[in-house]
Order: C-alpha cells, then structure tokens, then sequence
C-alpha cells in the first residue's frame, strides 16, 4: 500500500506502559501534525491514557492489538507509515510485530537493547522487510542513538573535512543521572537466559561482529572487548587524570555501530575500531571505581549467561523491578546524561563528538529519541536513507536525526581537537 493511502503516520504500540505513556505524552505536545493512534491489548486502558494526554490528542484513534494475536497485528501495520513499540522483552513479544511490518512493508522502530533479538530480526526479516520496502530499526532509545549517532557525526564532519576514515574511536559516558527501566532489566534478564540455554547464543554475544550482515566480510581486529579498564589520557589527552571502566551497554552498543558501518559499505573504515566506556572522575579512588564496575559487568555478563536458566522465572520476576513501572516525574525530570565520543581519523586529525539531554535516560529521555525516530521514518522520507531490512538508527535515518534531535533538545556537537 503506498504512503498517500495508509491511515496514520505514526502508532504507538505499548502507549499504556510506563515509557510508552511518555512518548505519548510527548508526541502529543508537538507540532509535527503526524496523525497519530495508539495501540495496545486494552481498549479501557488506552482510552485512559489518551484522556491524559490533552486536547490535541483526543481524536486520535485507539487501535486493540496483541502480541498474541497476530491478525490484530498485521490490521496495524498495514495502516500506517510507521510503528513505534515499547512492548518488551522483545524477545518473548517483540518478533510478531517485526513480522507484521516485513510483511506490510511498514517501518518499524523500537528500544531494544537484546543483540539476540536483533539478530533473529536479520535472519528471519531482513530480505522480506527489503523486498516490501520497510525499515525496521532497532535501539531507537538511549540504546543505542548516541553510541550510533555520535560515531555517524564523526563520519560526517571527517568527511567534510576530507581527513579521512575514522580509525580508533571511543565513546565514553561523562555523566549519567537517572535509573535504570524496569524494561532494560527485563530485557537484559531475558538475553541472559537465552545465553544460558544456548552455547550458540553464548558465542554470538561474545562476537564483536554479532550483527554483521556478512560475517566474512569484517575485518580481523582482535577481540575488541566490552569490558574495559584504563587510563582516560589512552583514549584522548583531554581526559588525562581519568580513569574509565566498564559501560554496562556497551554490548549491545557497539555492535549497533559495527553494523552501520556495514550497511553504509564501511564508509568509517575497514580499520574503524570501536569501544565504549564509563568515566568514573579523577578522585584517588577512581581506579578502584573503575576496576569495580568493569569486574563487576564481566562477571554479572558471565555468570547470567551461563547459569541464569537455573534461576526460576517467577522468582526473578518477584525481585526484579517490572516492565512497565518507573520512578516519579521529580526524578524523570532531574535526570541527564552526557557522552563524548573520540576518533583519529587516517590523515591524523582528531575529533570528538559530545551528545547531552535532559531527562532521565532510560525514561524521559528514552522516550524523546524514540518518538523522534517514529516521527524522523514518518515525515522526513526524503532525508532517510535509500536502504531497506532491519536496520539501525544511524544507517535508517542519520541525517534526518542529527537535523531533528537539536530542535527536540538534545545537544550534538562536533569539534575538531
């Protein structure tokens, strides 16, 4: 069906959930004039949150669709341009609705951080979703827009500046306040059990290249670990004094970034390394911080993806914060984040791209980058990119994103060092 005949630009799909009510909130206090309906599996619950939302939203239309069912999914897709879906795991919910847009031809963004899911997508989708025409595009939150958009605007500046590709780069976490989702704990608990049942999922986690659309193709640069100990002045002499441990998402992060160099024909670089770290300050005690938080992620990484299948479900459901549930507005509010990202380019010029935001970033913030992806594959078509399948957010719609997240707030800069 083309675009001109689908009924909405925009559904979002999981509006009654914790992050998906803030991205209705947010898409309702815009003036983007995208006709807009939201979805879930409860009409009653639905209408609630549309009576929330105020006045410019209460003619949009409520759409019943489950996970469970699959016609209710496929009658959703097929009319609209774009669905936005908060409904995670995505592994235990989220491949029906990719099938559903594949097979429609409808674009597709959603927050996962689950490197298993993803690949399931590449494998089981990808051809289809080219074949129709549709882009789905995973980790459209803080997992993993500013690992994928920081490195997308290094390409571009270096481009620009014709200094060449980029070669060594790092992203590394200034300051980060806020907590972490219900939702990213759900799903991090669900890929750890899914590491623990398979030896085969084990080794693709381990993979830098995990997301690879041809393995074969990717450079041999060594192990590139996740987990990484180290002085700041190693990555960049502007971070002397600093030491950087581990970045709980670097995981799933940086193979996002890998595979956007693959899908553009490795416009970073065949030689484009890659690595994401946490600044932990420059205090006496800042290497015994970093040494903590890189042990402590291999370790929880390690033990959850090889023994985790021994924990019963129900009990880690009962300790475990819930999809769905989050921390109060003063918090959501207070919330922020700051990163930079550092390269060297091959004609030796050096840059670093800082990306900030107000907002709590597994909430707020998360909800900001999400509703502007949906609304980016919705109403920018003519800035998104030529390519189709499952996709990421810097290969799917770089340019129209960094165009689009300033005026939503959110602070990009490039500069050369």
């Amino acid at each position: 069906m083309a675009d001109a005949e689908r009924e909405f630009d925009l559904v979002l799909y999981g509006a009654t959930g914790f992050v998906g009510r803030l991205t209705a909130l947010y898409l309702a206090a815009g003036q983007h004039g995208a006709r807009i309906a939201l979805a879930g599996r409860s009409q009653e619950r639905l209408l609630a949150v549309r009576e929330t939302l105020g006045p410019e939203a209460q003619s949009w239309q409520l759409i019943t669709a489950d996970a469970s069912s699959p016609s209710t999914l496929a009658d959703m897709a097929a009319r609209t341009r774009v669905v936005v879906t908060t409904v995670g795991p995505y592994l235990r919910y989220g491949e029906p609705l990719v099938a559903a847009c594949a097979a429609a031809g409808t674009d597709y963004a959603d927050l996962t951080g689950e490197t298993l899911f993803i690949r399931r997508c590449i494998d089981t989708h990808h051809k289809q979703a080219r074949d129709t025409g549709a882009r789905i595009v995973n980790a459209c939150g803080f997992d993993s827009i500013p690992s994928d958009l920081t490195v997308f605007a290094l390409y571009r500046q270096a481009e620009r500046d014709s200094t060449g590709e980029l070669e060594d780069t790092n992203f590394v976490v200034r300051t980060f306040a806020g907590g972490v989702s219900g939702g990213t704990v759900a799903s991090m608990t669900e890929l750890a059990r899914e590491a623990s049942l398979d030896p085969e999922s084990r080794r693709l986690l381990n993979d830098p290249y995990t997301l690879s659309p041809d393995r074969s193709a990717e450079p041999a640069l060594g192990a590139q670990p996740d987990a990484r100990w180290r002085r700041g002045r190693e990555i960049a002499p502007e971070l002397d004094g600093y030491w950087v441990g581990a970045f709980p998402m670097a995981m799933p992060n940086t193979r996002i970034v890998r595979r956007t160099n693959a899908l553009l024909d490795y416009p970073y670089g065949r030689r484009f390394e890659y690595a994401e770290q946490m600044s932990v300050g420059r205090s006496v005690l800042a290497p015994v911080a970093a040494a903590v938080a890189t042990g402590g992620n291999v370790a929880m990484m390690e033990l959850g993806s090889r023994f985790l299948n021994r924990v019963p479900r129900n009990l880690l459901e009962r300790v475990l914060p819930k999809p769905g549930t989050g921390p109060g507005e003063q918090t959501r509010e207070r919330g922020h984040y700051s990163v930079e990202t550092y390269t060297t380019t091959t004609g030796g010029a050096r840059y670093r791209a800082t990306m900030s935001q107000q907002g709590d970033p597994g909430y707020k913030a998360t909800a900001v980058l999400l509703a502007e992806s949906g609304l980016a594959l919705a109403l920018d078509r003519d800035k998104l990119s030529d390519l189709r399948g499952v996709l990421t957010p810097a290969a799917a719609m770089g340019d129209a994103l960094m165009e689009r997240l300033p005026r939503a707030g959110v602070t990009l800069e490039v500069s050369r060092l």
